[in-house]
């Protein structure tokens, strides 16, 4: 019983991966343009498990926080909680390239702000092997459908199709375990 806990250990072990993704972003305009700054930071930690050589599952689980300073004479500050879960398909290996597609949805909610935002849709990517155990993974773009929902009545921004914007771009580093 031991040996198959063992050998069932290290054939999940060989299939986890970690990692995620971090940004921090700045930006201030002058007196004549508003004389406002913006700071935002996040940290987008993620853990997915590969089925076989096509299909994984994985889920993101993140934390947010913008600030922004010089609206109004004051300043502005929110934090979010994101958790998006997918299924990754592998399309296309080529050497140490993988194509994939993630199908999932997300949900970000920002408390001091009082909203929330749920996606549900499709995020190609590519996994680039660096070595047997680390992985650089990239998303760009996104398919499908988006509804942010701010506090209030009927003020919710809801969009469908496809954006391929530098908004959707992503970079994001795998420890495979």
């Amino acid at each position: 019983m031991t040996l198959a806990a063992v050998c069932f250990a290290a054939t999940m072990n060989a299939q986890v991966y970690v990692g995620g993704s971090l940004s921090i972003n700045a930006w201030s305009s002058q007196e004549n343009a508003g004389d406002i700054s913006e700071t935002t930071f996040k940290i987008l930690p993620e853990i997915g498990y590969n089925i076989n050589d096509s299909w994984a599952i994985g889920t993101v689980i993140g934390y947010g926080k913008d600030k922004m300073a010089g609206v109004d004479d004051q300043g502005l500050s929110e934090s979010a909680f994101k958790v998006a879960p997918y299924a990754r398909y592998t399309f296309a290996k080529c050497g140490k390239v993988n194509f994939f597609v993630d199908g999932g949805f997300g949900y970000t909610t920002a408390k001091d702000a009082d909203w929330t935002r749920f996606t549900v849709g499709l995020q190609p990517g590519l996994s680039v092997a660096l070595s047997d155990k680390v992985s650089f993974v990239s998303h760009v773009g996104f398919l499908g459908y988006d509804v942010f929902n701010p506090d209030g009545d009927k003020n919710n921004v809801s969009k469908f199709g496809l954006d391929l914007s530098g908004s959707n771009l992503s970079f994001g580093l795998y420890f495979n375990l």
